[in-house]
């Protein structure tokens, strides 16, 4: 007879309930308390919130660090502050993982690093997206190296996951050093208001020390500072129940992977029904601003728009919306901001929106009212030329549906960028309204007649009546509808209806590419 004897099946299960209370309680109840009082959910409570309820099945619950230094050996807990695993969000498959700040600061170590490498490897396998809960310390001190080794783990899956399938994080925490790449690295990135959240590569400790600048965690790092001058944060949450419905909202209008077309909602919402006020939402006078965002809500379905990155580069508007249940990535120049002008973050907020849209079969309707790019010494210095050029290659690199309807100016190099028949767009719609040239029309003029007006006897008169000549060939879409550059010039009201049968023929569309590793996106 064996000298260790198992204890009955009841007794082991009973010891397997307690292991996993200790594993559920995470640091403890004082560090949870400590959590709360900062106002700040627990990772297994945001877990709650996301999945539906009792779908939820986490993967490796038991396992702990292997590292022994600096007491690591006896401050050993179960899940190594990290909760990860798979459930389903509205009825579908997601996987997700959350940082947990009562276990050691939610710092990444080894374990914690292969857990959340884990949750991906598992959802590559079986094509769903992934959401991420940070709240971390950053790396974990205690393991040296391998902290950073496990850092460079996740960035790897970030990438091998880019493309393949939605991955969405959630900033429920602060993010100092490597900790802010991977959210980086992800496709989305929503992040919370409040002192408790802030995210930058050097804190403020070390940026008074070496160049002597003094600034706050809010400033430097917060997600206002990030939603509207970096660029960073796509969408601003007010709190965590807030964050967890966005990025619900989110999932709703993307497939699981890039196999998949995104889901398909009957919204009620007629195909052809009129868009009600169109021709009143945008002005004829070519220079007075107005806001895209009337006319796309009026153009989608019900009217529901989640637009991207909705705080910064806003004189560009990106964002998903159904046509005729089918879910659209719109790109629309807004004249409320720089009259419309394309600068370096617009562009490479299109570019960026473009590219995921295409990765992720989603259709791209271009909305365009734009007089060119932003001008002046500022633009050209921080490069221009290479951001505007990152918008022109995504939307040549885009195999999926494109269609683009000029509503009012679309003047040179801009022209091109908001995505025309010689880039690859698949349809081009143009207002009576539209007005297609190389540059406006005083510019224009003063470049064809330079010596004419110096010439001139009235040169102001000159130049006045040049100017209403170039209006007259170029004010509007009909020279180029001749030169065969416009498909077909629209009533504003049948906008809807010409996007969605333009959708319709365009559902089995296919496009020959060259093979390649990869393109050289100018970055």
């Amino acid at each position: 007879m064996s000298l260790y004897e198992k204890p009955p099946m009841d007794k082991l299960i009973e010891d397997l309930k307690i292991l996993k209370e200790k594993a559920y309680k995470g640091g403890g109840e004082e560090r949870v308390n400590f959590q709360h009082s900062k106002g700040k959910l627990t990772a297994r409570e945001r877990l709650n919130l996301l999945f539906d309820e009792g779908t939820f099945n986490e993967i490796l619950t038991f396992a702990t660090t292997r590292a022994t230094e600096f007491g690591l050996d006896r401050n050993k807990f179960y899940g190594d502050g990290v909760i990860a695993g798979w459930g389903k969000v509205d009825g579908r498959q997601v996987f997700a993982y959350a940082q947990d700040f009562t276990v050691l600061g939610g710092s990444l170590g080894e374990t914690h690093a292969n857990k959340i490498v884990r949750a991906y490897e598992l959802a590559l396998k079986v094509g769903a997206p992934v959401i991420g809960i940070n709240d971390s310390g950053g790396a974990r001190i205690q393991e040296g190296a391998l902290s950073l080794e496990g850092y460079g783990a996740v960035f790897k899956m970030n990438v091998m996951a880019s493309g393949v399938i939605p991955q969405i994080t959630i900033m429920a925490g602060p993010a100092a050093g490597g900790a802010v790449y991977s959210p980086a690295l992800t496709d989305f990135l929503i992040m919370i208001k409040g002192d408790a959240y802030y995210m930058f590569v050097t804190g403020p400790e070390i940026t008074k020390v070496s160049i002597g600048e003094e600034v706050s965690y809010q400033d430097l790092g917060g997600a206002i500072v990030h939603a509207t001058k970096s660029g960073v944060v796509h969408f601003v949450a007010e709190n965590e129940q807030d964050a967890i419905n966005i990025a619900k909202r989110l999932l709703s209008y993307l497939p699981s992977n890039n196999m998949e077309e995104p889901p398909y909602i009957d919204t009620g919402d007629p195909a052809d029904r009129e868009v009600q006020g169109a021709e009143s939402i945008v002005p004829t006078d070519s220079v007075k601003p107005f806001d895209i965002r009337d006319l796309i809500y009026n153009i989608v379905d019900n009217s529901e728009f989640l637009e991207v990155h909705k705080l910064w580069a806003q004189n560009i508007t990106v964002g998903f919306g159904r046509i005729n249940g089918n879910v659209v990535g719109i790109i629309a120049n807004n004249s409320a901001y720089y009259g419309g002008a394309i600068d370096i973050d617009a562009a490479d907020k299109a570019a960026r929106f473009i590219r995921f849209c295409d990765a992720f079969n989603i259709p791209l309707i271009s909305l365009v009212d734009t007089p060119g790019y932003v001008p002046g010494t500022d633009q050209e210095y921080k490069g221009i030329i290479r951001h505007g050029a990152k918008m022109l290659y995504a939307f040549a690199e885009a195999t999926v549906p494109k269609i683009t309807v000029i509503v009012r100016r679309s003047y040179g190099g801009a022209h091109i960028a908001m995505s025309i028949k010689s880039l690859g767009a698949d349809l081009v719609y143009a207002w009576p309204s539209a007005e297609i040239a190389v540059t406006g029309p005083e510019g224009a003029v003063r470049i064809l007649y330079r010596r004419e007006i110096q010439n001139a006897q009235n040169p102001e008169e000159f130049l006045k009546q040049k100017i209403a000549e170039y209006k007259k060939l170029f004010a509007n879409p009909y020279w180029a509808a001749e030169k065969g550059l416009i498909d077909d010039v629209i009533e504003p009201k049948d906008t809807r209806k010409v996007i969605s049968r333009g959708l319709e023929i365009l559902r089995n569309k296919r496009e020959f590419r060259y093979p390649k590793k990869h393109g050289n996106i100018p970055l």
